[in-house]
Parts: C-alpha cells; structure tokens; sequence
C-alpha cells in the first residue's frame, strides 16, 4: 500500500526561498530549479514546512467535513486544544454543544482517553522493566522522527496507543451498547490540531488499522464552531474528562498524568532532536518518563490550530480553572487499561531515503560521502538545494545532484577557468606567428596614419 503524505506542496506558489529547506528535521526537502521539492520517504508530516512558508505553498491536506455523511451515526472526537481557540470562551461545554449542533451524534472528548491512557502508561512503567527512560508514543510526528533517525531508542518507546486511538475505540464501543448499533455504522472523527494525525489514521503505527475514520482540522471548523458557541445551548448530560485529560494538550500535561517522580517535557522539533541525542547518549537514564512534542507549546502550537500558541496557552489555563477539578471516574474502560490499549504490532525502523545496493557498494558509497564532504566548505547555507553539506554529498553520491551545485565550488570552478583562458589567451598572442619581427607587432591603425 503506497504511504499517504497529508503535508503537500504546491509548485506554482513556491518560489525557492529556503525557508522550509532549512526548517525540515528530517532533510526531506530539496530545492531544484528554484522550486521544492519533498523527498516523501524522510517527511514525518510534522507540519514545520506549513508553518514557516511565507508564500503558502505547503499545505496539510486532511477530511472535509461532508466525511461525517458516510457514516448512519457519527461521534465527534475533540482534541483538548480545540477549547483554547476560541476567545472569551472559558469552559469546553459549549464548544462541545456546537459539535452537537453541526450534526454529530454524539462527543467524545479525547481527554477523556487521555484519562485512561495516563493510566495504562503508569500501570505499565510500575509493573514493568522497560529501558529508561520510556519515550511518550502519543506524537506521531516524533514517533516518525525516531523511527527515522533514531531507530535505537525504538525500545525505549511506551507501546499504548495514543488518545486519539483509544477515544475512537471507547466511544465506539461505548455508543453501540447505548443505542444498540452495529460499529461498522458508527464513524468517528477526530478534530485535530497537527498534520501528522492524519497520517497515523492513514499509516497506523503499532496497529494494523486505525479506528478513527475521519481527521478534520480545527481551522477548518473554527469559523463554523464560532458562530455556534454564542448561541443557547442545553446543558450536557454526558460524561466530563477532567483537567487531568485536557491538560494533556499543553507541555508537561501527559508526564504530570503518568505520575511518575523522575519526568521530563521537551517541545518544539529541534529541542526534541537534541533531547533524543542526550537519550541516546545515555544522559537521561535516571529519568522514568519523558514526553516529546514536536510543536512547540505541544499541541495548542500545532500547524492546523488558528489561535498563536502562546495566546492558546493562556486561554487554556483560563479554561482548566473554570474546569471542575473532579477525581477521575474509573470505569470499566480503566480495568486492564495497559493490556487492552497494547500496541499490537511492532514499530519498526523506517526506510527513509538512505544508501542502497549491497553491503560492500554500501560501505563505498559512505566512503565517498566522507570524501566528498572534506572538500565541501561546511558552511550548510543551503544555497546548493541541499539543506547541508553532508546532505549534498549524499545527492551527489546517489546521483541527484553534482559538486557544481555548491556555489563556492562552482565559484572556484570558474575562477580556475577564468585563470586558464586568460593564460591560454597570453600564450596564443606570443607564440602564433613566432617569426614576426617588432614593426609586424605595431598597432595597423598607426601604419594607415603613416600613410
């Protein structure tokens, strides 16, 4: 089955400006005649291209609303930073009335998953011996990251699946037995802040298929939501998460959840590139947890959200205290919550765009790469297409690309040609027509005077 991308380019709006070539964590983009371009087998689909283009010519394709037609019956999954988007609301209760109102059956807040998967996680860290510290698996953007460049800490990664998986198999679940229905009529939609969600929907990692059948992004209903969350609404009547799920959607907040003592947050891609470094190193091995997002402000910063972060946040804090802070029913979904939220396949290393061919033509192309990367000036300008030196030895080494593409090699190319003809240019005049003598030398023009 061919790999589904939800971050896209447009050609037509690109103009070659670098700015995502330099952002990308994964060296998947490239710029070749003045245009990007994405490698698909390094994108991790973490939306930072999105963000930082100033001409719009990445986008993050996901559901349009009218998916929810497919299904008889549709449950609503709101991601927990949907409530910071909207200003002057300080409760989640009606931007969950509005969902309602749009034509969803029934709301599931992903919090409250995240209530469970919180437990299974700390079940799991207690009652096991696993590598420390366990690495979060609710970012797929970083879960990508390390299978692509980080493969040695696949161990480390927690194999529970995410909040957003689990919410789409509770409230499935949980409204078949309600209304009496058969699952296969029920779809659930996750409203979500991140690209990279509809990738894992698409590429499920640790399931075979995803329960999720539909990923709309928060601001492509925020416009609709606003003009609903003004209106009346009934008071709900449905089971709350409590703000130990909607914490989830800030840094820190699955970490605080697990409840273990040694835990640390990271967030934003490169500060999570560094921390996976200090992990591999071994300088993190006191740490039981450690939790990665690779937006920055966790997912109120995600690429598909509206408000700015940092606005998000506050608002966030504003909506958690007028959040009732209610002990955490534990249902029957918390009972064997850690084996029943078990990842059930095996995450493995990605095949990113790497050296191919045998072992032997492997090694030589690494040679090579060393080689042709002494030569080059260090600086990783980026002015060659490539975002590094190392990245263009790699091209070159793998034919996409030659030494000419540097600027400063190209320059002393030219320099060096210039000094040839101008030499080639000297010995011509001297040596053509050695015979000659002075008067053969002097200027036509001045013989014509003469005459």
């Amino acid at each position: 089955m061919e790999y589904y991308h939800s971050v896209r380019l447009d050609p037509e709006k690109c103009r070659g400006c670098t700015n995502c070539l330099k952002r990308c964590p994964t060296d998947a983009i490239r710029i070749r005649n003045n245009r990007a371009a994405i490698i698909n087998q390094n994108c991790i689909d973490c939306g930072e291209c999105v963000r930082v283009c100033p001409h719009h010519a990445k986008t993050a394709v996901t559901d349009p609303l009218s998916i929810i037609e497919n299904f008889e019956y549709r449950i609503a999954l709101p991601a927990p930073s949907l409530y910071s988007q909207f200003p002057q609301v300080h409760s989640a209760e009606p931007i969950i009335a509005s969902l309602y109102k749009m034509g969803f059956d029934e709301v599931f807040e992903v919090a409250r998953a995240a209530e469970v998967v919180s437990y299974a996680i700390s079940r799991t860290l207690i009652n096991e011996d696993r590598p420390r510290p366990v690495i979060s698996s609710a970012c797929p953007a970083v879960l990508r990251l390390i299978q692509q460049k980080y493969p040695s800490l696949l161990e480390n990664v927690i194999d529970i699946m995410s909040p957003m998986e689990a919410a789409a198999r509770i409230a499935k679940e949980e409204f078949s037995k309600k209304r009496n229905v058969p699952v296969e009529k029920i779809g659930a939609f996750f409203i979500s802040p991140c690209a990279a969600k509809l990738t894992a929907v698409k590429n499920p990692i640790g399931t075979e298929t995803s329960a999720v059948d539909g990923v709309l992004a928060i601001r492509d209903l925020f416009t609709q939501i606003q003009s609903l969350v003004k209106g009346e609404f009934t008071p709900l009547e449905i089971e709350r998460a409590s703000t130990v799920g909607i914490r989830w959607a800030m840094p820190s907040g699955e970490a605080d959840a697990v409840g273990m003592r040694h835990t640390l947050c990271v967030d934003g891609i490169e500060n999570v590139k560094h921390a996976l470094e200090q992990i591999e190193n071994n300088r993190f091995d006191r740490l039981d947890f450690v939790e990665l997002l690779a937006c920055t402000n966790g997912c109120l910063g995600g690429p598909l959200t509206v408000e700015n972060g940092y606005v998000a946040k506050s608002r966030m804090n504003a909506i958690l205290r007028h959040t009732p802070d209610r002990q955490i029913q534990k249902s029957e979904i918390f009972e064997n919550a850690h084996v029943k939220f078990r990842m059930t396949t095996e995450i493995e290393e990605s095949d990113a765009l790497q050296l191919t061919g045998t072992m032997k033509e492997r090694l030589e192309k690494a040679a090579r790469i060393e080689e042709i990367e002494a030569t080059l000036p260090g600086l990783d300008c980026g002015s060659c297409g490539s975002p590094s030196c190392r990245a263009l030895a790699l091209d070159i080494v793998n034919g996409h690309a030659t030494e000419m593409n540097c600027i400063f090699k190209l320059n002393e190319r030219i320099s060096t040609l210039a000094g040839e003809m101008v030499s080639l240019g000297a010995s011509t005049r001297f040596s053509v027509g050695g015979n000659r003598d002075e008067t053969d030398l002097e200027d036509p023009f001045a013989q014509e005077g003469k005459e």
